[in-house]
């Protein structure tokens, strides 16, 4: 049984493959069905028999020649259509009983309505069935009313009802396989999308925290060479300050890379995010590194979305960073959070003189970074000079995360203590 099944599998298989044979098989099988029709003889009143009247000449090479048409049926099936029903017109005409030509014209018929559209399958088909109904009653010694005469318009139009229903069952598996095709590609480009988003995020957590604790470190690693030989305690305070930076960025960076980790992989970290709940501590860790800070104002409200209390912790930081490496000795830097109505304004402001417009035209990523983490959320960051010298960093974040994210209390505090 199963090498059978194998075998009619691989003949329908091959069929497939090879249209123009399975056509010349179907026209042999129509041909086969019109040759043993001919052999039925109607008699009315007493039923058909079989072999009574053998089939005439003619009416036997109409039937050869609307076979050997059906052939092409693929290739052109109007012109099949014209020429099988022009045979069956002539064999309703010349003879009486006329041979089932009429055959091949069903299975042309049936081929334009599965090949065309619904408005042309009609349109055909109506012109056709009427054409054939009407040379069988007007030509055929049967009277009009008889069954053989309704045959040919009940066979007519069941090849343009059945032609139709395959056309449009392939229409529809066509837009099923489309939608399935449509949907496991949008699924992939989401996939891409969400892969590339979540690159971005953790780059710029990457640069947020190398930037900042390697900035410090330098600061650090730079006052402790210089007064290493002339005051040694100034020199060890120094190096323990670049001991906690350094500490504090392999922790960030231990925190960051723990997102990456596989599902068998050992749990990441599993510490909140740092956020504003934790600003004093970055503010005294840039007055170590010799930038005065002074906070200038914090709102004590309930506590921000997640998302949003971690972009202004991270806008502050890569601000104060900027300062200290751009704004020069004497510099100084302001930082302020406020709440205004359903947003939180960020400012971070200096009186530098020494290169301010290197904090948005160094060539880094620190800018760049800070602005498409705000806009991400649905906010806005403006960044330059400020009249009279220094520079202002000012991002207004949506108190609702548009990432849909809801603050809690206990993992993200409180926005900050006044300073």
């Amino acid at each position: 049984m199963t090498t059978l099944g194998t075998g009619v599998l691989r003949v329908r298989h091959w069929l497939r493959d090879h249209p123009l044979a399975l056509d010349a098989t179907l026209a042999l099988a129509v041909l086969v069905a019109m040759v043993v029709g001919s052999f039925v003889h109607p008699r009315p009143g007493e039923g058909p028999s079989f072999g009574t009247r053998p089939p005439a000449v003619s009416g036997v090479l109409l039937m050869v020649a609307g076979a050997v048409a059906l052939i092409w049926r693929r290739r052109n099936p109007m012109a099949v259509l014209a020429v099988t029903a022009g045979l069956t017109v002539v064999e309703l005409v010349k003879s009486d009983p006329p041979a089932p030509v009429v055959m091949a014209t069903v299975i042309a018929l049936c081929t334009v309505a599965a090949r065309t559209d619904r408005p042309t399958t009609w349109r055909v088909g109506l012109l056709t069935v009427a054409v054939l109904t009407a040379s069988a009653m007007l030509f055929g010694a049967a009277p009009w009313y008889s069954q053989e005469n309704f045959g040919v318009f009940a066979w007519t139009g069941m090849a343009c009802a059945a032609g139709d229903a395959v056309r449009s069952r392939r229409a529809f598996v066509d837009a099923i396989r489309e939608r399935a095709d449509r949907a496991e590609r949008t699924r992939e480009e989401e996939a891409r999308r969400r892969v590339a988003e979540e690159r971005l995020r953790i780059a710029r957590d990457l640069h947020d925290v190398v930037a900042h604790h390697i900035a410090l470190v330098n600061v650090q690693a730079g006052v402790a060479a210089h007064v290493m030989d002339k005051r040694p305690d100034q020199a060890k305070e120094a190096l323990a300050h670049v001991r906690e930076a350094s500490r504090s960025a392999l922790d960030e960076l231990r925190a960051t890379v723990g997102l990456l980790r596989q599902s068998g992989d050992p749990a990441a970290p599993t510490e909140p995010a740092p956020g504003l709940a934790v600003l004093d501590a970055l503010v005294d860790t840039v007055r170590r590194a010799g930038l005065p800070v002074e906070v200038a104002c914090t709102d004590r409200r309930p506590p921000l979305p997640a998302a949003v209390d971690l972009a202004a912790y991270r806008v502050i930081q890569e601000a104060l960073t900027n300062v200290r490496k751009h704004a020069g000795p004497g510099a100084r830097a302001e930082v302020s959070v406020v709440r205004v109505g359903a947003t939180a304004e960020v400012t971070v402001i200096d009186n530098g003189f020494g290169g301010g417009g290197c904090h948005g035209d160094g060539g880094g990523h620190g800018l760049l970074g800070m602005r498409e983490r705000v806009t991400a959320l649905g906010g806005t960051l403006t960044a330059g000079p400020r009249y009279g010298g220094g520079f202002r960093v000012h991002a207004i974040l949506p108190v609702e995360a548009r990432t849909g994210e809801s603050g809690e209390p206990g993992a993200v505090g409180r926005t900050g203590e006044t300073a």
